[in-house]
């Protein structure tokens, strides 16, 4: 197989600068030697420097049959790595892992949800993702682009915003300007709250974010004593990550 079309349904946008790809994968620490799972692998500009590192078992996954063809094609003797797989509805079968990888951007967000929920398992990310999604992720409380996947990601990972990349390195360029983030999992193994709550909490408080918390969090059936505090009058952007788990201990 040539090459592999990028597929505008998949949201595909293929890195074609080696330099950067390099960056990307020398950006994934991976201290413990865990498993590494690249998302995406595409035409394999990333995938081929990650098949030179040593030490950590590596899988590539991709819901695009062309792609992992293509990789299997390429690189007979790793073919048993590439797996026509959907991150999103995959079970990894490792206790711990890391992933990596230029994220499609259409689905970027459904992907960190899923990290999120696989937080016990996920040690270290390193991605490529839209600019704007990567402010938003690595906002701190009282920005207006801080918003859900910044409080949800902030209580259980260290993120760091590591570079800018512009359209022109990609097939086809894509429309907007892109990005590159680390995510470590931090010291936190459980919140002192409960986590199914605070999510729901976060939502909420994010999906109404011009009204205060009061009105935002209506449908939560707040008690008396919780509709009365202080806190409620501010929006969900004022709250630090630690102000949603205390309010969600409250509610709870």
């Amino acid at each position: 197989m040539a090459s592999v079309k990028p597929k505008k349904h998949l949201g595909q946008h293929f890195l074609k600068d080696q330099n950067i790809a390099l960056k990307i994968v020398e950006a994934l620490k991976n201290e413990c030697n865990l498993p590494v799972f690249e998302i995406g692998p595409g035409t394999g500009v990333l995938t081929k420097y990650l098949l030179q590192k040593e030490g950590a078992e590596f899988y590539a996954l991709d819901v695009d049959t062309e792609s992992i063809d293509f990789l299997k094609d390429n690189y007979t003797k790793h073919s048993d790595q590439f797996q026509l797989q959907d991150y999103l509805k995959y079970d990894v079968p490792f206790d711990q892992f890391n992933v990596i990888g230029n994220f499609p951007y259409n689905i970027s967000s459904q992907l960190f949800f899923k990290i999120w929920d696989d937080r016990s398992k996920v040690d270290e990310v390193v991605c490529m993702i839209q600019k704007e999604v990567a402010e938003r992720i690595c906002a701190p409380h009282g920005n207006k682009t801080y918003g859900i996947l910044s409080v949800l990601l902030q209580a259980f990972y260290d993120i760091e915003y590591l570079f800018s990349v512009s359209p022109g390195v990609f097939n086809p360029p894509p429309k907007v300007q892109s990005a590159v983030i680390r995510l470590k999992r931090n010291s936190v193994k459980q919140l002192s709250c409960d986590e199914k709550l605070f999510k729901r909490v976060v939502k909420a408080g994010f999906g109404k974010r011009r009204k205060t918390l009061r009105n935002a969090l209506k449908d939560l059936n707040l008690s008396d004593t919780v509709v009365a505090m202080e806190v409620l009058n501010q929006r969900a952007e004022q709250l630090s990550v630690q102000e949603f788990i205390s309010l969600t201990e409250k509610i709870s």
